[in-house]
């Protein structure tokens, strides 16, 4: 039996509780050009790792979109209240929601936490609205608040070149790491201004990166993230002191390293976050939208 509207509407969640937005790293991270718009042409591969945020998506009587802070307090117009107004633009629908979240990745980390929230919150209103949007116009609203977000809403780690729109799936073999996040971020444009930016790496290929994964390249923000932040050398030299190949993740300040027999024995400075993390296959939320594949 067809459900009328009224009875679809009726029987859809009102709610949705313990959504995961999971954190990425970038495995390694090269530039290798930059465009007559100024815009830095990179290749990196991003990897999702099991170190994610919780948000809880509740369905308001009325049109109002609000946030609720369950643990560090978000600017006012974060990635999160921005993509719940986009979807609501982009679609016409006068729904709202209540949204709690418990913030667990560390801002300014290069980890893309705001990236992830931003996705994990289109793809859960899509569903708690009824929507139905599919993935690629999904990714178009995603792209809109962030180069990040269209990686976070495909699921699946991925070769991602040019300014970050060029995003091809790759598999990787299950791997845990150490990441270490020290208190002080870094600004990623003064990073990509700057004179001393290494700009001409040359491209790679995925057969020559599949050969080494997790030894591969170089991260080319780092040199300059260590000469704007000490906290960055000092991260990397923890990890190097207890025999890891360490690197910067995005445009900082976390770092991390390959810990193929677990966990080192880390002791970090105070208000310094270590974490034992493991790869993720594909995203928690991979299938919440229909894909065009």
């Amino acid at each position: 039996m067809k459900l009328t509207s009224s009875l679809a509407n009726h029987f859809r969640m009102k709610a949705f509780f313990d959504v995961p937005a999971p954190a990425k790293l970038n495995l390694f991270l090269h530039v290798t050009g930059r465009r007559a718009d100024g815009y830095h042409l990179l290749q990196s591969v991003f990897m999702l790792i099991d170190w994610c945020d919780t948000l809880h998506f509740e369905l308001r009587a009325d049109s109002q979109i609000r946030r609720h802070d369950l643990t560090a307090a978000l600017p006012a117009d974060d990635l999160i209240t921005r993509a719940a107004a986009l979807l609501q633009k982009a679609t016409g629908t006068t729904q709202g929601a209540d949204i709690s979240i418990d913030k667990r990745i560390p801002a300014q980390a290069g980890m893309g936490g705001g990236s992830s929230d931003a996705a994990t919150t289109l793809l859960a209103l899509n569903r708690l609205w009824g929507l139905n949007l599919p993935l690629h116009r999904l990714q178009e609203l995603g792209l809109q608040l962030g180069a990040d977000v269209p990686f976070f809403l495909r699921g699946r780690n991925a070769w991602v070149e040019g300014v970050g729109e060029q995003i091809t799936p790759i598999d990787l073999p299950a791997a845990r790491f150490c990441v270490i996040k020290p208190p002080a971020g870094v600004e990623t444009a003064s990073i990509f201004r700057h004179p001393l930016l290494e700009r001409s790496t040359k491209p790679a290929t995925i057969a020559v990166f599949a050969a080494d994964p997790y030894g591969f390249g170089q991260n080319d923000l780092q040199p300059v993230a260590k000469l704007l932040s000490p906290e960055v050398s000092k991260a990397l030299d923890l990890l190097e002191s207890h025999g890891l190949q360490a690197r910067m993740t995005g445009s900082g300040s976390a770092v991390f390293a390959h810990c193929a027999t677990g966990k080192a024995a880390i002791q970090a400075p105070d208000r310094w976050i270590v974490r034992e993390c493991g790869n993720l296959e594909v995203h928690p939320l991979q299938g919440w939208a229909a894909s065009d594949n």
